[in-house]
């Protein structure tokens, strides 16, 4: 008569120590990890904003642990092609990628068939920067104000145009936000990365573009380029005589805000040890004061918070997003 209960009694205690030594072990292997190279997912080409705030948590992680965090530059797609190679990973915490707006916050309205979905394929696991964009235009361009911009681009229907990384691209998004704002437009110009978009507005081949900070402040404070604005709500303090967009003080663009940001996923079922322990380590460095100047110095912003923040974040830029992609009629290469 007893031995029914005797034997769920001695299933109850194995499930229990079961499940505590699914939780040493877990506990165990997070504590020594990484044991192996790290790959970090680049889903762009070298040199432009996401490349360059890869390489420098790469860096820093891999003084910090002493293993590698090899960089894998894999473009295409609007990002979609690097963001779904991460996604189908194995869930380790040995695949990360350097997510940003565009591939978690973007593509979900342009791809209907996106390989992948940013909330369900990804666990966050740390927001690494804000990166404001800034309005520069090539030094041939008749222009030294947001105001005179929109005034020449309205007395030449389509006559500008703008560069940017690709169709879709967190630049191309940034502009055709602005134009919708500013009731003008110009026409769009893309190219394959941030670099080539920014090489040829240099050489005047293009005449506007409106992206990250990081891939144009060194062309800004040669003169080889003309900052007339920044996208965020506060002057950046490595160009801090460049206004914000929104000090312009023009109708529909006192509110104007359109940052890129960035930070790094890895795959849905990481390990929550792993992640925080990824998270706590990436937050090391961007608290400390080399790490906040030299992204200063980059015109990026440290983003420091949890992994559930972050995700937050995502959630919200894709509702954010999902009408301005739906106004500009935006399409994908």
């Amino acid at each position: 008569m007893h031995k029914p209960q005797k034997t769920k009694k001695n299933a109850a205690f194995s499930a229990l120590a079961i499940a505590t030594a699914l939780v040493w072990s877990l506990g165990s292997w997070a504590q020594s990890y990484p044991t192996k190279p790290i790959r970090m997912v680049i889903p762009f080409t070298p040199g432009g904003s996401t490349d360059i705030l890869a390489r420098t948590i790469g860096q820093e992680l891999t003084k910090a642990w002493g293993q590698a965090v090899v960089l894998d530059n894999v473009a295409g797609a609007g990002g979609s092609i690097g963001a779904d190679r991460v996604a189908k990973a194995a869930p380790d915490g040995y695949t990360l990628l350097m997510g940003h707006i565009g591939t978690l916050a973007v593509t979900p309205s342009l791809y209907p068939n996106l390989p992948y979905d940013p909330i369900k394929s990804f666990t966050p696991v740390a927001w690494v920067a804000k990166v404001p964009n800034v309005l520069a235009v090539f030094p041939g361009v008749p222009v030294n104000s947001v105001k005179e911009l929109i005034d020449l681009a309205k007395s030449k229907p389509n006559g500008l145009n703008f560069g940017s990384g690709g169709n879709g691209s967190a630049a191309h998004l940034a502009m055709e936000f602005f134009d919708l704002q500013a009731q003008i437009n110009m026409v769009h110009v893309p190219y394959r990365g941030t670099i080539p978009a920014v090489t040829d507005l240099v050489a005047g081949q293009v005449q506007v573009i409106f992206t990250g900070a990081p891939a144009l402040s060194s062309f800004i404070k040669s003169g080889q380029l003309r900052a007339l604005a920044v996208s965020s709500k506060v002057r950046l303090p490595s160009l801090p005589d460049v206004p914000t967009v929104a000090e312009s003080g023009l109708k529909g663009l006192a509110r104007f805000e359109a940052d890129q940001w960035y930070g790094i996923v890895a795959p849905a079922g990481t390990p929550l040890a792993v992640v925080n322990k990824l998270n706590a380590q990436i937050n090391e460095a961007l608290n400390s004061s080399e790490i906040k100047k030299r992204f200063e110095n980059e015109g990026a912003l440290a983003a420091p918070t949890t992994p559930e923040v972050f995700g937050q974040l995502i959630v919200s830029e894709i509702e954010r997003w999902r009408p301005v992609v739906q106004a500009s009629k935006i399409k994908p290469d």
